[in-house]
């Protein structure tokens, strides 16, 4: 039903796009014969909207992946540095929040650990809105950020790390095996801020799948059994998640290439000082307004790296 939904809605598009620019057409014809300023004013208004249309269209052929249009989960945590990259971490969530706000994405922060002095020491969103895992896979690799720290009382420049991951959320369309013999399941108090970031409760829930390692934690629901029941799609998407990279690992071998920047190999650089850039490393796309792009204005580097996606699809074709 979903690819239904999405392909009714592609046509509309298209047929959209396709009577605005019969109507632009027709009213060009017009002004060619005599001047009108109100059909001017309706051709300025018909090209406006058919540029937001184009638009619409450029990202649904750029988002085409099995799993663009699910719904995401993102974490982001700190690489060494202790308070200060746990301030940069803030700063990322702040960032995305910002972006979320924007895109008009319902999102809820599932666990929260607060930073002994400042900042985040890990936190988990579940995202839902059109295309969220699709818009947001380029966000996923090592953030970098230069600047001059404000917990240095000698005003030296430090160099900062945070980690983004992001996954797509299987809600209940994945089947995943699951022993539960092979589950730890813990409870606790969250340790969260409360109020803008999460609700405090007594029923906070751990889940450790023992033969991967794997952790995941919900403490954003007053119920145990409703935070139970969402980290168990958050574990789920996470060995389905990990059952796929194992496959793409096993492609790539057979290809004798590796296709993606993987872990430790930052994707985007901050600076902050001695200069203002912001750089993604994967499409040289560059930036001089830190600010706007610190408060949320991130389009211009996933579309970037959608594009070189598709260049590079293209071009292995």
């Amino acid at each position: 039903m979903q690819k239904i939904e999405r392909i009714k809605d592609s046509i509309e598009l298209f047929n959209d796009i396709s009577e605005r620019m019969g109507n632009a057409k027709t009213a060009l014809e017009i002004l060619m014969q005599e001047s009108d300023q109100s059909i001017e004013a309706e051709l300025e208004k018909n090209i406006n909207d058919l540029r937001k249309l184009l638009d619409d269209l450029e990202e649904r052929m750029l988002l085409n992946g099995p799993y663009d249009s699910y719904p995401a989960i993102l974490n982001i945590h700190p690489g060494a540095g202790g308070t200060e990259s746990h301030d940069w971490t803030d700063m990322l969530l702040r960032m995305y929040i910002r972006w979320l706000d924007s895109k008009k994405f319902k999102y809820r922060i599932t666990d929260y650990l607060p930073g002994e002095e400042a900042g985040i020491k890990n936190v988990t969103l579940t995202i839902h809105g059109t295309n969220a895992y699709g818009l947001l896979k380029s966000e996923k690799g090592i953030h970098r950020l230069v600047r001059i720290s404000p917990f240095d009382s000698s005003k030296r420049r430090h160099t900062s790390f945070a980690a983004v991951d992001v996954i797509p959320l299987f809600e209940d369309n994945v089947e995943v095996e699951i022993n539960k013999d092979d589950l730890r399941i813990d409870t606790f108090r969250s340790a969260g801020a409360g109020g803008q970031h999460v609700n405090v409760t007594d029923s906070a829930v751990r889940i450790t799948h023992i033969p991967t390692g794997i952790v995941v934690s919900c403490q954003d629901e007053r119920s145990q059994i409703m935070n139970r029941e969402t980290a168990m799609k958050i574990l789920k998407s996470r060995l389905f998640e990990m059952e796929l990279k194992k496959k793409m690992q096993k492609l790539d071998s057979i290809r004798g290439e590796k296709k993606d920047i993987g872990w430790g190999s930052q994707i985007r650089s901050y600076i902050l000082q001695p200069y203002q850039m912001i750089k993604d490393h994967r499409t040289d796309m560059e930036v001089g307004d830190v600010n706007s792009v610190l408060n949320g204005d991130i389009d211009i580097f996933i579309k970037a790296y959608l594009k070189s996606c598709m260049n590079r699809e293209a071009e292995a074709i």
